[in-house]
């Protein structure tokens, strides 16, 4: 057999290996370049926390979570929260969402709840997985849990905060012997949009240096239609000479929904002031620093390695390409020889 047959037995050999490999992976020589599908991803776009029912020792935390979808269906997509305790790192409460197969593209809204005690301050983690992988992940910080009212006590009547107007009005009504009759007007202001029921003030006098009741009163508060201020009087009687302090407070059904204090100063010799010593507590909420750029570079290193796959796939053994080339360099060479 001379050269020009042997080179033709082998290109024709190799064209021979290369149908059996199609015929077996017919798939393997598909272009990776022709699928514009992308695989089913969910990440997390936002989340908004805020409060629910509160209650006397806890809370509900409302969360929101915008799921953005991008490619085929993901299957099986769950939400998990978890509240931390921002102080001892314990677990308070976790909760599970299934949300099922999500699709379509865009952004789907998953809601969540959490219970926590009301007071400090919680870590917020939210989770989501595709099928029990983990996919993204948030952490929310929320303080001041404490300052949330519970809804027994959250009523817009109050003591009024104004800058001139005293809230606590006393004076001295009269004095026998050694006691002092001191006259107090106390002003409650209903920042509603309903007329109030009927609420109960309750006032102490407290002498300063032994926190001693000198006098207590009750006095009944009629209704308050919305915006106005009304002003109560009650009457008080105490030895003369000491400093007092006056402590008032508003309750609806025997829950304190409001509290103040004044000053009675009947000693001469020595002056006392309200309790100004306040420390405003407030509910926030800010996140933390998220992962969403690890989610996105994770995803997209996924994604060029089932690129890597499919072209590796593609190629196997020489290749129809080889066959090809090596089939006309034959044909070629056999020419030259003639």
């Amino acid at each position: 057999m001379d050269t020009r047959t042997t080179l033709l037995a082998v290109a024709a050999a190799v064209v021979l290996a290369s149908a059996v490999g199609v015929v077996a992976a017919p798939d393997a020589v598909d272009d990776p370049r022709g699928s514009s599908e992308r695989p089913g991803d969910v990440d997390i776009a936002d989340v908004v926390v805020a409060p629910g029912e509160i209650r006397g020792e806890t809370a509900t935390l409302e969360l929101r979570v915008d799921l953005r979808h991008r490619g085929s269906t993901a299957e099986n997509v769950t939400v998990r929260h978890r509240a931390i305790d921002a102080s001892s790192g314990l677990l308070v409460d976790q909760t599970t969402v299934d949300v099922g197969d999500v699709d379509g593209g865009g952004e789907t809204a998953v809601n969540g709840s959490l219970d926590v005690e009301r007071a400090g301050g919680y870590r917020l983690e939210t989770v989501v997985y595709v099928d029990g992988e983990r996919r993204s992940q948030q952490r929310t910080r929320v303080a001041g849990v404490a300052a949330l009212t519970p809804a027994y006590a959250n009523s817009p009547i109050g003591f009024t905060d104004g800058n001139v107007w005293p809230t606590v009005a006393v004076s001295v009504a009269d004095v026998n012997e050694e006691t002092a009759t001191l006259s107090t007007s106390v002003s409650v202001t209903n920042r509603g949009d309903n007329a109030s029921g009927d609420l109960e003030l309750r006032v102490l006098l407290r002498q300063a240096d032994s926190n001693v009741v000198a006098d207590e009163a009750t006095e009944s508060v009629g209704s308050v239609r919305p915006g106005r201020t009304d002003t109560i009087t009650t009457t008080l009687e105490a030895p003369d000479g000491y400093n007092y302090y006056v402590d008032a407070a508003l309750f609806d059904d025997d829950v304190l929904i409001d509290e103040t204090q004044g000053v009675a100063n009947l000693d001469p010799q020595e002056r006392i002031s309200a309790n100004e010593t306040v420390e405003d507590v407030a509910f926030e909420v800010g996140d933390f620093n998220r992962n969403q750029t690890e989610d996105v570079e994770r995803t997209e290193d996924a994604g060029a390695e089932q690129e890597r796959e499919a072209t590796g796939d593609a190629t196997p053994g020489f290749g129809v390409l080889v066959a090809v080339l090596a089939l006309l360099a034959a044909a070629h060479l056999a020419r030259r020889r003639r």
